[in-house]
């Protein structure tokens, strides 16, 4: 059994990848998280691209455990905001993981917009980091255009707000088996499994 470190306490996500695994029929690889591990001290979000964050928490983690390590860094990028949040998903209101007032603040922002400029994206870039080995990193994107108003209690931060294109549902209403299928982090998480395959 290989154990690959998933650089993150986020619960949901670690749910994510080990369903993804399963679906795939990996079972050669337990995936831990930041919660199985001895702590260690994690450099700050400070890169200017998704792929930059998620290959520095990667490399930040492999070389903390010594485990190959696996990284994301996810976001929207609505078009009415130039592409922002962007890398500034998570700490948009001004405190890092405030889902509800990142949210607010966004609908805020995009009230007098057109639903025709309502457009979004979801954008996921992973990484994995073997010790001493190699580095990959992949993106995953995932178009659609946000709601007025929140709707839904499956998953986290903008699901709530981003209806996927082809879908009137929000993404957080979508079962979990679904959203893997088609969301940001699925494709990025399963264009890494190539990778992951080779360990």
């Amino acid at each position: 059994m290989t154990r690959v470190l998933l650089a993150t306490r986020n619960a949901k996500k670690l749910e994510e990848l080990r369903r993804i695994l399963d679906a795939q029929g990996i079972s050669s690889i337990e995936v831990l998280g930041l919660s199985d591990v001895e702590e260690f001290e994690e450099a700050p979000e400070t890169g200017a691209t998704f792929e930059a964050n998620a290959l520095a928490k990667a490399r930040d983690a492999a070389a903390a455990t010594g485990l190959p390590s696996v990284a994301d860094d996810s976001g929207i990028a609505v078009d009415a905001l130039n592409g922002m949040p962007g890398v500034l998903s998570a700490r948009w209101a001004g405190r890092h993981g405030d889902d509800r007032a990142n949210l607010e603040l966004v609908l805020a922002q995009t009230s007098d917009t057109p639903d025709e400029r309502m457009g979004a994206a979801f954008v996921c870039a992973a990484a994995l980091v073997v010790p001493g080995g190699e580095e990959s990193v992949v993106r995953g994107e995932w178009r659609g255009s946000l709601a007025r108003k929140p709707r839904g209690t499956n998953g986290f931060g903008y699901d709530p707000i981003f209806v996927p294109e082809g879908e009137v549902r929000t993404s957080a209403e979508l079962d979990p088996a679904e959203k893997d299928e088609v969301s940001h982090r699925g494709r990025a998480l399963r264009a890494l499994l190539p990778h992951l395959r080779e360990l």
